[in-house]
């Protein structure tokens, strides 16, 4: 007998029974048609809890099966992925629920009429109308947020890493930590204080984005402090060895370096902004017509566009479609935002190899 017959024959012996790689899908829909069964003769109408059912004679099925097969041990190891993946499942189902709920009472009255028209003439109870005067608010509040945040945002994260120490960095960083956790209402109405009621600016989406901008600074901030500190110290150290001032390091090797991961940052930020409603609903105060001036007048927004079409619908179907689909073009426009955050990362990410 050769060795590597003897070796292959030793390797067996050591190595003890072990299901299939097919077990845990076998598993998985003997559970579901069993919890099926069970819920049929319960009379239980509920999804959910046939689902629920079904789930616990998974972990179950999976912890009985794999001990008698595979011993206790790797038993336990097969009900915790088990587990892991379950929560998956409750994590993600309602997120496909939703936006599958949002596609399919969407897509009544998407298209490119519903895109390119506002509701200057449109009743809200009446067919008809778009959202291209919200898409043009919308766009311009975001943007001038993101100009306002990002770069204040940033130079803080610069700060905090490269240069702060001592109270007042102990004190900016608490105050970030306050800001993240500041609701809406309360940016919103902080601005209507100062910029409207104190300063006399008047209504206007200009004053929708300072107050977007309050709630997306500390985002950007938390995010790209924690990508620089990613950023390895030798290359740091590096660069000064070869006498590049610090702030030159930091300009050209420790931003460009975290530039993946600060552009994924101001995307979530962007992300948690363009939903908002309560500020938008204080300062930019709404209008069925285009204004493509974000500094004078009031201004409409996507998020409150579909406030306004439940609000005022009166039980109206066509004002519950425009909801519907503004919704799904709010969505669309995130998702787009990510798609963009991706490719941005992946061009300026630091190339490796040789």
């Amino acid at each position: 007998m050769s060795t590597a017959a003897v070796s292959d024959k030793r390797r067996s012996t050591l190595r003890g029974a072990s299901l299939p790689k097919w077990s845990p899908w076998a598993i998985a829909a003997g559970s579901v048609a069993v919890g099926l069964g069970i819920s049929l003769a319960a009379g239980l109408d509920s999804s959910i809890q046939w689902a629920l059912i079904a789930a616990v004679l998974f972990v179950l099925g999976t912890y009985t099966i794999a001990a008698r097969v595979e011993g206790r041990r790797q038993a336990k190891d097969r009900v915790a992925t088990s587990l892991v993946w379950l929560c998956f499942l409750l994590a993600v189902i309602p997120l496909a629920s939703l936006i599958w709920e949002t596609l399919k009472r969407g897509v009544k009255v998407f298209d490119l009429y519903f895109l390119t028209h506002s509701m200057g003439v449109v009743a809200d109870t009446e067919t008809g109308g778009g959202i291209y005067h919200a898409i043009v608010g919308t766009l311009e509040q975001v943007g001038l947020a993101t100009v306002i945040a990002v770069p204040v945002g940033v130079l803080t994260a610069v700060y905090l890493v490269e240069y702060g120490r001592g109270r007042l960095a102990r004190a900016v960083t608490f105050f970030v930590d306050v800001m993240t956790g500041i609701p809406s209402i309360v940016a919103g109405l902080f601005v209507l204080s100062f910029w409207i009621l104190i300063l006399k600016m008047g209504y206007s989406g200009f004053a929708g984005s300072l107050a977007l901008a309050i709630l997306m600074m500390p985002v950007v901030v938390r995010s790209t402090e924690e990508m620089l500190k990613l950023v390895p110290n030798e290359l740091r150290e590096a660069s000064l060895a070869l006498g590049v001032p610090k702030w030159r390091t930091i300009l050209k090797v420790v931003l460009p370096t975290s530039i993946g991961g600060i552009t994924t940052g101001v995307m979530l930020a962007i992300a948690r902004i363009t939903g908002e409603t309560a500020p938008i609903l204080l300062l930019v105060w709404g209008t069925n017509f285009i204004n493509s001036n974000p500094f004078s007048d009031p201004q409409a927004s996507l998020p409150l566009y579909i406030y306004q079409q439940y609000a005022n619908s009166a039980g109206s179907g066509a004002a519950y479609d425009r909801a519907w689909a503004a919704a799904l073009a709010l969505i669309a426009f995130v998702m787009i935002l990510n798609l963009l955050a991706r490719g941005i990362a992946r061009w300026k990410a630091p190339k490796t190899g040789r």
